[in-house]
């Protein structure tokens, strides 16, 4: 569990009372033969800035806007601002993140259809950008940004005030040091909020688009957002992250999840529930574990990642940190360990003598947090990994018990030399064949190391990452009952600022759950486990043997919910590479591609839409009988390439257009592949 920077900084979600799109429009991709041409107006002038001031636009208030506020700015330190044409308001760089103030836009028809480009801070009820209707001042919709200065379109459906005169309110009233400004760019009216100018249809995004707060989760509203994940685990709304107390109990497979209810961010730390029959389709429960104010959404002491087992009394055991904010209580001990305990997995005790662990042992000045309780075989024992680190070196403890109660200190399990982090959290210690196998995070890396452990001391023979992707951190193993080494990680990561789902009020989510085992060259190897074949719809799979594939792209089909499948004979292979679109339109793709030579496989996103971007390049070698096989999972914003060797690769992936669909592909020269297959996959919701 790694605590934010005061970036981000967490709010409450006002309840909303906003004209919400009709599934069938939310769900589906719009054209132009909708309602968009039964009310079309002409929106505000000077759209798009592009006069390079606030020509059309009056300032009502404050000093964040001006004509100093419309800049040509191309780029920040997280890449481009996206911009439509030169310029665009910025809040920020007028007179900084403290200043406030308000812009309004001249009045306006509305229209069937209104859209925006929108970045910077996430706060609904000080930072946004706000539909009013003239003749009452009403705020009919608005929209705030998700924590990133790049500009994502929102979509709102203003037929139910078709006619009427509005007008644009950009509203900064965040006086803070951080996130605290908002930008606005190219308003749209009409058909021309739903497609750019080669005519392509964007993506559905903005909290008008969503169900009302409060709505129960169903099948239908997972999937009326085009861009949720449907055999991923995603929260209904809020955020989640570290997947924890993974464990199969009384039959049932249970997912807790690091959780925040309120918003899309992180924030005072709860734990979800979901459970499944077959570690593939889940149910959701209400969540296990709350903040211990959860009257003060500012103080965010919660409940940090653990682990779960079935204890003397078969009942599910949860072991976690207790995170104390010292902001709001001082002199408290920061980060200890507690435990609850369930009888029927739904309502949970904590323990009256919590902690458990109440005192950190020595040099440990950089964290202590995230204990992961195992079975140890050497001595019969429970035993209890924690990360932790000095600041110069991250490391691991270890801790003894015999009731999952009084816990002795054994002393460091094991401790790096700097290279992957002076802090380690999430740490995961368990036997696989003849070999133990320690994982963790550092530098916002999941790492694994295989080798041997003496009941005491743990010694490394091989290092290497647990994702060669960009969006994967906190994995947790569990055992199931038939022995499988299982496990599931959090597709998301704290480098980056791309959250786009943020504007449809959610953030993160989880992997499939894979299977762990030792490779040929002792590394440590994941693969998908064989239920998620029950989603596969094969009455509408595709399938080829001994395609032949050249420097003409071949389409293999047009989806985002998908697995793609793929076997080449290597030494027979004569072309020098071969590579896959995914996400693919005129103007956008993910490129997957594998050269022969250098054995690297690239994951490419530098043209993926409003994603994270950029390249990463694991080695992935053939099996002994010289056979390459990729399985690609593809879930609407979500990738996950696993490779024959163990290696596996993911990404979130948000394109900006429907149309992006498209899975081609195409060789460097002739190569024939065993075999081809693309097969739908259905929910696992419903």
């Amino acid at each position: 569990m790694k605590r934010p920077t005061s970036s981000s900084l967490s709010y409450i979600l006002p309840a909303l009372s906003l004209s919400f799109v009709p599934p069938g429009v939310f769900g589906k991709p719009i054209s132009r033969t909708t309602k968009c041409t039964q009310a079309q107006h002409p929106g505000p002038s000077n759209p798009s800035f592009e006069t390079g001031d606030l020509t059309g636009w009056q300032v009502l208030s404050g000093t964040a806007f001006g004509n100093s506020s419309v800049t040509a700015l191309t780029s920040y330190w997280g890449g481009p601002f996206n911009q439509k044409g030169k310029y665009f308001v910025d809040s920020f760089v007028a007179s900084g993140d403290p200043a406030i103030g308000q812009l309004r836009s001249e009045s306006f028809r509305a229209s069937s259809y209104l859209s925006f480009l929108i970045g910077g801070g996430y706060d609904p009820v000080n930072l946004y950008v706000g539909l009013v209707r003239d003749s009452d001042g009403a705020l009919l919709v608005s929209q705030t940004g998700m924590n990133d200065e790049a500009l994502i379109r929102i979509i709102w459906d203003t037929s139910a005030w078709a006619g009427q005169n509005v007008h644009l309110l950009v509203y900064d009233n965040n006086s803070g040091s951080s996130w605290a400004h908002i930008n606005i760019d190219d308003v749209r009216t009409g058909c021309n909020a739903l497609q750019d100018d080669n005519g392509l249809t964007f993506t559905v995004f903005g909290e008008a688009n969503q169900p009302a707060t409060g709505s129960s989760p169903s099948c239908n509203l997972y999937a009326a957002d085009v861009v949720r994940p449907q055999y991923h685990y995603t929260p209904y709304q809020g955020w989640i992250n570290d997947p924890a107390g993974l464990i199969q109990w009384n039959g049932q497979h249970h997912l807790f999840s690091q959780f925040y209810p309120d918003a899309p961010l992180w924030g005072p730390m709860h734990w979800s529930h979901a459970t499944s029959p077959d570690a593939v389709h889940w149910a959701e429960l209400p969540a296990a574990l709350y903040p211990p104010y959860p009257n003060n959404p500012q103080d965010t002491s919660g409940r940090w990642t653990g682990s779960a087992v079935n204890d003397s009394q078969n009942r599910l055991h949860l072991v976690f940190t207790d995170f104390t904010d010292l902001a709001f209580h001082p002199g408290a001990t920061e980060q200890v360990v507690s435990t609850a305990t369930s009888s029927d997995g739904t309502s949970y005790s904590l323990y009256p003598q919590n902690p458990v662990i109440g005192t950190v042992p020595p040099n440990s000045g950089n964290g202590f947090r995230d204990p992961k309780v195992f079975h140890d075989p050497t001595d019969n024992s429970w035993k209890l990994v924690v990360g932790s680190g000095d600041g110069s070196q991250g490391k691991v403890h270890l801790y003894r018990s015999t009731d999952l109660l009084s816990w002795t200190y054994v002393g460091v399990l094991f401790e790096g030399d700097g290279f992957t982090g002076s802090m380690w959290e999430c740490p995961n210690f368990f036997p696989v064949g003849n070999k133990w196998v320690l994982f963790y995070g550092g530098r916002s890396l999941g790492w694994f190391e295989v080798g041997t452990y003496n009941g005491t001391s743990f010694t490394s023979e091989t290092r290497g990452l647990l994702d060669a992707g960009p969006d994967s951190y906190a994995m947790q193993w569990y055992q199931d009952a038939a022995g499988r080494n299982l496990a599931i990680t959090w597709l998301g990561n704290w480098p980056t600022s791309k959250w786009p789902s943020r504007l449809n009020g959610w953030a993160g989510q989880q992997s499939i759950t894979r299977e762990l085992f030792i490779r040929p060259d002792g590394g440590l190897g994941s693969r998908p486990i064989p239920e998620l074949a029950s989603l596969e719809q094969s009455g509408n799979a595709k399938s080829w043997t001994q395609k032949t594939v050249g420097d003409t792209a071949i389409v293999l089909g047009h989806t985002t919910t998908a697995r793609l499948r793929l076997t080449v004979d290597v030494p027979s292979a004569s072309a020098t590479s071969f590579s896959i679109r995914l996400f693919s339109s005129s103007a956008e793709f993910v490129l997957v591609s594998y050269n022969f030579a250098t054995r690297i496989l690239t994951l490419d996103t530098s043209n993926a839409g409003y994603g994270q971007t950029g390249q990463w390049q694991p080695v992935v070698v053939p099996g002994s009988d010289g056979k390459l096989s990729l399985d690609i999972f593809l879930d609407r914003s979500t990738l996950e390439i696993f490779s024959s060797d163990g290696v596996v690769t993911s990404a979130r992936v948000y394109p900006r257009y429907q149309e992006s669909q498209d899975i081609t592909i195409e060789a460097s020269g002739h190569i024939v592949f065993d075999s081809i297959s693309l097969t739908p996959l259905g929910s696992s919701w419903c």
